[in-house]
């Protein structure tokens, strides 16, 4: 787990209390945690915009294993990169993913 997700699982359980840890996190998740977009359950961080909630993930050997299967796997059929933005969006969220995805 990397520092940033280690620190927003801190600042949202229920009784851990130390506003300072957000002053921790890199900028895009001070953003994104100022904004209520993320949220805890069963130990698992989830990133939340209004019509979806998907798992946020910061471990680059799954962030991988997303991509190729939303953009080489036989089964997505080589979708153009708008639907791969799509099939991404609709099971995860890292921070400036949509650059991962061109």
């Amino acid at each position: 787990m990397d520092k940033n997700c280690h620190i927003l699982c801190q600042l949202l359980m229920k009784d851990f209390k130390e506003p300072s840890l957000s002053s921790k996190l890199d900028e895009t998740w001070t953003k994104a945690y100022d904004e209520g977009i993320f949220h805890l359950l069963d130990g698992i961080l989830y990133h939340r915009t209004k019509n979806t909630c998907v798992m946020a993930l910061t471990d680059r050997t799954l962030i991988k294993t997303i991509l190729h299967e939303c953009q080489d796997s036989v089964a997505s059929g080589h979708l153009s990169e708008d639907r791969t933005l799509e099939r991404v969006k609709t099971c995860s969220w890292w921070p400036n993913w949509k650059k991962d995805v061109a």
